[in-house]
């Protein structure tokens, strides 16, 4: 029950038609690359602000609740762009969905693994986790797939429903997941107390930080190039109406990276480094092309990055001791924040003087140096 809830939660959680037509929603409402931007980065500060004390929260209180809370919350922003499509009304929707994002961070992967180790299947949990982010990149593919149809018989309107009966399709998937911690164990110590553990464990184990700080850069420099994808097609020559086609493109890269996550967990540490160097090399000559042809190597970097980021989340919660897990994973979250939010800042101020693929080959730049530190630690390994 619970693997195939997790399952489901990442499928229908991620199933939103409105993922792959929001950027042109923005476009069609008028709005500019900076100020899209600035919408990101909305996004990428709420999430920021809410990041450690949501895991806190979840760490003192049910984490099941707050997997249901999450998806209602973003449901009700989505609502909001496509009933009052404008500048504000966008940005209160980033709101709703970075809290959303706050929220299921740190409680989905402290709950997963926790109820795997319950049953003495901890060594499971890299499997179990890849292959529910591949899930989730499986209904991103089909609500590219469709989105077009729906866009084109009922227009955003048609988009957003759609949209907020998965939402809470989502919320209903989480009242299932099994969650078996007594209500002794879960208030076990105050709120602040469990958020001084939390970050206390962060800066007392070198291991736990160098842990946190890969999960925030693997993750959130790809997770927050992915927003632009829809503009370097436009400039390649991509077909509007077959900027879709090239978003499935990347995200089957993505899920084939997400897959491969149990028999990579053992990846040496210099295979690690190699790997995310050889995805920055095909992300820049994938973005510098100017050509469509280009997105085949920007999937297979997407990909790479995609596995990259689930062992760094599978090193990660094997590192993590006591009660404050959410607490701990939502600090790899913040930091992914911090990072997304340099992304954003940085591709909206830049916008006016580069091109598009210039700027997705600049901000892939630092992989290589996070792939030169990765190869010169100890072997990335899950532990016995």
């Amino acid at each position: 029950m619970l693997v195939a809830s997790l399952y489901a939660y990442a499928f229908v959680g991620e199933f939103m038609l409105i993922y792959p037509v929001y950027t042109l929603l923005f476009h069609d409402t008028g709005l500019s690359v900076a100020e899209t931007s600035s919408l990101f980065v909305i996004w990428a500060v709420t999430g920021m602000v809410l990041e450690v004390p949501s895991g806190a929260w979840a760490d003192t209180v049910s984490r099941r609740l707050l997997l249901v809370l999450g998806p209602l919350l973003a449901g009700l922003g989505f609502a909001l762009w496509v009933a009052f499509p404008s500048y504000w009304a966008f940005a209160l929707g980033f709101v709703l969905w970075g809290a959303e994002g706050a929220l299921v961070s740190g409680s989905y992967e402290a709950l997963a693994y926790e109820e795997l180790e319950r049953r003495g299947q901890a060594h499971r949990y890299a499997g179990v986790m890849g292959r529910a982010t591949s899930l989730g990149l499986v209904a991103d593919a089909a609500a590219i797939g469709l989105a077009a149809p729906v866009l084109a018989a009922g227009g955003y309107p048609a988009v957003g429903v759609a949209t907020v009966v998965a939402s809470v399709a989502c919320a209903c998937v989480a009242l299932t997941l099994p969650e078996h911690r007594t209500p002794a164990a879960a208030g076990e110590g105050r709120y602040l107390t469990i958020l001084r553990e939390g970050v206390a464990l962060a800066r007392a184990d070198r291991g736990v930080l160098n842990a946190v700080l890969l999960v925030a850069f693997v993750t959130a420099i790809w997770g927050a190039l992915e927003e632009y994808i829809p503009y370097l097609a436009l400039e390649t020559g991509v077909a509007k109406t077959a900027v879709p086609l090239v978003v499935l493109l990347v995200w089957l890269g993505v899920t084939a990276g997400g897959l491969l996550g149990d028999a990579a967990q053992r990846l040496p540490a210099r295979a690690y480094g190699l790997m995310l160097g050889l995805a920055a090399a095909a992300m820049v000559a994938g973005a510098l092309a100017g050509h469509p042809a280009g997105f085949v190597l920007i999937a297979l970097a997407f990909g790479a990055f995609q596995l990259a980021g689930v062992l760094a989340d599978v090193r990660l919660q094997e590192r993590i001791t006591g009660p404050a897990r959410a607490t701990v994973t939502s600090l790899g979250g913040i930091g992914a924040n911090v990072v997304t939010l340099g992304v954003y800042a940085t591709y909206g101020a830049a916008s006016p003087y580069a091109t598009h693929g210039v700027l997705f080959a600049l901000l892939t730049l630092p992989y290589l140096l996070i792939a030169v530190l990765v190869a010169r630690r100890r072997p990335y390994t899950a532990r016995p």
